[in-house]
Parts: structure tokens; C-alpha cells; sequence
């Protein structure tokens, strides 16, 4: 994982492609902007504490090197920042990367296809000499033709549209005076977009939110803070460039915005997220509807193995901490834990994938002790794991909190969600972030003369790798509403909605989620969000997906309920889905501080109720 950063100043950014009736701002260099480039820095190293690098690229106008009539020049620059979380390659990586012919690269991702690489390579160091075979020409608007006046095989869009696995990235093309930016198509890694305004006429993009952009801006002149300022908004998928040209009136240097579009036939399938079984036909027996086949379930299997493996292999994490720790009671990888179908799969599969030398750390929050249903899942989903794999050393972590004690923690976690705003989200957030900072406790075996018993002690995970189940239920149809919306409109609604779902999960889940556990300087990896397994589930007829006339914990993504069983974990097969918010009981908690009372808080509907905060 990483932390990215860009700070363009006194570059005039033209947005009218992007955004109809905008006004440009003119380019001022801020001496107090509201968001500070030492800010940023700090934000980003929390997420990559192996290195922080910085690199600025100065641009100047036609004029050049003439000056303006206070003896300044008309120049703008391009401040990139990285700081690095390395999980892969063999030689330590300090970004920004530069090359000889003055491009500049800031990378956060995994690539795991569409790019070659060797298994002791870097993802960073392999896209950059990719990157430099690309074409400079100035125009791309005709990126789907390979067509190029340079002769060159593929266009910066087109190398992007082909890598497979989570990304963002800032990109400065020399050759071409082209900035390229954006993040994957799925929104699997967080990057954030100021875009200039009166306020700050800088374009910014960070993988977060520093704690200065969450303030209310103060109004000197009229004494009194101003409503709160929206600076940052989620960047939407796709890639972007800037082609930056000298204005000759009045010498400012113009970046004039582009989005481009994916080029790869197969992703942008992914993206319109169709399947050819929607609806079962008539003729269709009822029996096809209450059963997985065999085979189905197998190919789902199969693809969940293999995304696993390809998220748990080539890791730079298993040679960098044995040095520190004995091979015995090391975990270098761990698991979002809550003993619920998603996360019992994760497990299950990581132990077939990973060198049973090694722990496994699974990490469960509660904020009601052993009360929580996560928490009596969690401890019920160990037993089962024991019994399928009793060599693996399973390490449940249980994380306890009191969220009237987490002041800080909530205020900072607040800064994480950004620009998401409501409870819901901090509900979300702050479990995600006590869970992937993985200090707790642990139960261990002793013997004693009594016989084995039991010691709860203080136990803090070092995996820096956290496997996620976020994509499951989006795919599988495991929420509440996706039963709904069967009930109102068949399997068509059904589609739709899950449709939606899968189109917004950048916007709705994966930014968020992914500035709170990489805060923590962990790696969150998304094994239901592999390509080839939104691919694998997407040939599957709907009706094996789930069967939603079935009550809860049997028709909901009774596809994964299979895998589930051919893994031998009979027991949460049968379980029903629930959200980390309602099992941890953290929105219990929350509704009562907030609110009074879960009754007060459903009748304001508190979980999409926006956060109040206080004006000092």
C-alpha cells in the first residue's frame, strides 16, 4: 500500500470537458492554502512508513524565460509526493520514480495480469518502463485505435485499460507536457480530486484527506466561520489526462482536462456488469431453481482459490519480518474476521494458499465485549476452521472497544471518511480502522496440572496484508434490499439493483474502506473483486447466484454457501448476512451516544444522516 499525492500551482486548469459551465480560476500561488503540502505528507506516511519521496517539476510558459512586470515569471509546478508501503519486489522502492527521459510516476496498486513481470519484480518499477514505451503524442482522444503518428504499439489509456488488479496512479508524460492520473475500474484503491475553485485555485489529488481539509474555513473579513467547504470529492474510475499549453494572452500555462475511456473489451464488460441468465424460462424445472450445480459451484471455487493465491504470492512481506521473527507464531497475512460466510471462505482459502509454517491472524472488533454477534460468530467460525485444518495455528484477535472512550480515534477516523459524511460511514470506518490496526487479544493454551486451559493476553497483529470481503454481497445478492427488490420486481429488479450496486461500490464503499485500513499501514486486498471472478460469477445464471424466495442465511448468495460447503464449513453455510456495523454493535453504540436512544435514531434515519460537526 501507498500514499500518492500531486499539488499543481499556478498551471490554469480548464475543466469544460469534464464540467459544463466552468470557470476557470486564475492560477495564484497560495502563501496559506487550506490544505498544506506538509499535511498531505503527513497523511500519506501513515500509509506508507517505508519511505516518503517528493519531486517537483517546474513548467514556464511561451514567454519562457521573459518576466512579468514585477520581475516574476509566469511558471507553474507540479509537486508530486509518495510514500511507500512495499509488499513486492526484491530491492527497496522510493517513489516518485523518475527515468532519464524526465517522466514521473506515483503508483499505488498491485498488477497481477495484463502487464508482464518477474516474480522478484516490482509493481511500481515494472510500470514505469511500460509506461515509457507508451505514445507522447499530444492527442488521445481516439483511444480505443492502437493508430499512433509515432509508430508506438499502445496509449497511455490503453496500457492502463489492461492491467488486472486494484490501482491508482499520477503519471507526468515529458515528452508530451502530459499529466495522466486516475484509479482502477473499480475503485479498488482510494484517490481523492480537489479541482480548483476561488477558494484554491490548485488541482490536488491524494490518496486522503489530511485533517486540515475537514476544518471549517474562518471568514476574517465578516468574523465568523464559513458553512463547512466540500474540498475534496472521490475521483471517479477511468483514467484522465492534463495537457498542459502556454496561453500566450497573458502568459498563464493552461492544463485542459480529458477523461478517456477503457479500451479493453473484456474489462469494459466487466464495467456494464451484464449477464445472458437473468430470468429463468418457463420451461425451466423448479428444481434448477433450489440447487447449485456441482460444477458451478466447483468454477466458483476454483476462481476464489486463484485470487487468493495471486494476493497472498510474490510478497516482498515474508522474507522483510523473519529476520525479526521466528518462523513459528509469525502471520504475515490476516483476515477481516467476523466467522460470517465472506470472511470464513477468505480464511479457508488463505490456509489452502499459504505455507502452513506460517499463523493466520483473523481480526474481530466488538464494541459489547462477547456479547456482539460478530464476536460469538467469530469464536464459533474458529472451532470450524480448527476442525478442517488443525496444523494451521489460527490466531483469532479480539478487538474490544468503548466508543464513548474513542474521542480521538473517532475524530481522526472522521478525517479517513472524507469526503463521506454520514453516520454510517463513521460507524463503518471506525470498526475498519480498530480492526486493521490488530491490537488486542488472544487466547492461548497452557497446561498446567489441571490439565490445558486457557490465557487471554495482549496480542497486536504485524500482518501488513489484510484480506477484505468487500464484493460479495454486491455480487452474490446479500442485502436486505436486494430481497426487496425481487419481491417488487422480480429477477429483473433483482439484476438491476445488483448492477447499481457493483457500479457504485467505488463511491460507496471502497474509497472509504480503503483510507481507513491503510491508516494503519496495512494493505487491504479484495479477493471477490478479482476480475476473473467477477467474470466467473457473471456467467453464472442469476438463479444460481441466489434463490431469494429462501429465507435468510439459505437463498441469499446461496452460490458462495456452496463453496462454502465443498470447503468443509458446514456450519456458516447456514448463516445470515450481517454488516460489520450492526455485528460488531458499533451502531448500537452510536445511535445511543448520538441519538438517545435506536429508536430515536431510526426515526431520523441516523445512518444516512450526514455528521454534525462542531464549528471549533
Amino acid at each position: 500500500m501507498c500514499g500518492i499525492a500531486l499539488v499543481i500551482s499556478g498551471i490554469k486548469i480548464d475543466l469544460s470537458f469534464l464540467l459544463s459551465n466552468y470557470t476557470c480560476p486564475s492560477p495564484l500561488f497560495c502563501d496559506l492554502p487550506f490544505v498544506s503540502e506538509d499535511d498531505i505528507k503527513a497523511a500519506l506516511q501513515r500509509r506508507g512508513p517505508d519511505s516518503l519521496g517528493t519531486k517537483i517539476v517546474k513548467l514556464y510558459s511561451a514567454s519562457s524565460y521573459d518576466t512579468c512586470k514585477d520581475g516574476s515569471e509566469f511558471s507553474g509546478e507540479l509537486l508530486f509526493i509518495g510514500a511507500t508501503l512495499q509488499l513486492r519486489g526484491v530491492n527497496p522502492v522510493v517513489q516518485p520514480l523518475t527515468d532519464e527521459f524526465g517522466n514521473v510516476l506515483v503508483y499505488n496498486g498491485e498488477i497481477y495480469g495484463g502487464i508482464q513481470f518477474r516474480r522478484d519484480s516490482n509493481d511500481t518499477e515494472i510500470l514505469m518502463q511500460s509506461l515509457e514505451r507508451c505514445c507522447s503524442c499530444i492527442s488521445h482522444e481516439n483511444v480505443g485505435s492502437t493508430a499512433c503518428t509515432e509508430g508506438h504499439i499502445e496509449s497511455v489509456p490503453q496500457l492502463l485499460s489492461k492491467i488486472r488488479g486494484p490501482w491508482a496512479l499520477i503519471y507526468w508524460q515529458d515528452s508530451s507536457k502530459t499529466l495522466w492520473f486516475g484509479r482502477d475500474a473499480f475503485g479498488r484503491r482510494s484517490l481523492l480530486v480537489h479541482w480548483p475553485t476561488l477558494d484554491d485555485s490548485r488541482l490536488l489529488l491524494s490518496s486522503v484527506s489530511p485533517p486540515s481539509s475537514t476544518k471549517k474555513p474562518y471568514d476574517i473579513e465578516e468574523e465568523k466561520w464559513k458553512t463547512e467547504l466540500d474540498f475534496w470529492e472521490e475521483l471517479s474510475c477511468g483514467v484522465y489526462s492534463v495537457s498542459i499549453t502556454p496561453l500566450k494572452l497573458g502568459g498563464y500555462l493552461v492544463g485542459e482536462v480529458k477523461k478517456h475511456g477503457w479500451t479493453d473489451v473484456g474489462l469494459k464488460e466487466l464495467i456494464t456488469w451484464e449477464r445472458t441468465g437473468i430470468e429463468p424460462k418457463p420451461e425451466n424445472p423448479r428444481d434448477c431453481l433450489r440447487s447449485v450445480p456441482l460444477a458451478t459451484a466447483h468454477k466458483v471455487l476454483k476462481a476464489l482459490t486463484e485470487s487468493v493465491k495471486r494476493r497472498t504470492s510474490l510478497n516482498r512481506i515474508y522474507q522483510v519480518y523473519l529476520g525479526n521473527h521466528s518462523q513459528e507464531g509469525y502471520a504475515p497475512i490476516a483476515v477481516l474476521f467476523s466467522g460470517g460466510l465472506d470472511s470464513m471462505i477468505i480464511a479457508a482459502l488463505l490456509h489452502l494458499c499459504v505455507d502452513s509454517k506460517y499463523d493466520i491472524d483473523m481480526l474481530n472488533v466488538s464494541f459489547d465485549g462477547e456479547s456482539a454477534p460478530d464476536r460469538i460468530s467469530a469464536r464459533a467460525g474458529l472451532k470450524e476452521l480448527q476442525k478442517i485444518a488443525p496444523s494451521r495455528r489460527w490466531n483469532l484477535v479480539e478487538i474490544d472497544a468503548d466508543l464513548l472512550k474513542l474521542t480521538f480515534e473517532t475524530k481522526h477516523v472522521m478525517t479517513l471518511i472524507n469526503p463521506s459524511k454520514t453516520y454510517m460511514d463513521l460507524n463503518i470506518g471506525l470498526a475498519l480502522w480498530l480492526a486493521a490496526g490488530g491490537d488486542g487479544w488472544l487466547y492461548q493454551e497452557t497446561s498446567s496440572n489441571d490439565g490445558i486451559q486457557y490465557q487471554r493476553v495482549k496480542y497486536k497483529s504485524v500482518a501488513r496484508i489484510l484480506l477484505v470481503g468487500s464484493g460479495a454481497d454486491e455480487q452474490c445478492a446479500g442485502y436486505g434490499r436486494h430481497k426487496t427488490k425481487f419481491r417488487n420486481k422480480s429477477w429483473l429488479g433483482l439484476h438491476e439493483e445488483m448492477k447499481l450496486d457493483m457500479q457504485r461500490i467505488w463511491k460507496r464503499n471502497l474509497g472509504r474502506d480503503d483510507r481507513c485500513i491503510s491508516d494503519n499501514a496495512k494493505e487491504a486486498r479484495f479477493p471477490f473483486l478479482d476480475e476473473d471472478v467477477i467474470r466467473t460469477l457473471l456467467d453464472i445464471p442469476l438463479w444460481e447466484i441466489a434463490d431469494l424466495d429462501k429465507p435468510s442465511g439459505v437463498g441469499d448468495k446461496k452460490i458462495l454457501r456452496e463453496v462454502a460447503r465443498l470447503l468443509g464449513l458446514d456450519e456458516v453455510a447456514r448463516l445470515p448476512k450481517r454488516a460489520i456495523q450492526f455485528g460488531s454493535r458499533i451502531a448500537r453504540e452510536s445511535n445511543r451516544k448520538n441519538f438517545g436512544s435506536n429508536r430515536a435514531a431510526n426515526q431520523a434515519s441516523a445512518g444516512n444522516l450526514a455528521i454534525h460537526r462542531p464549528s471549533d
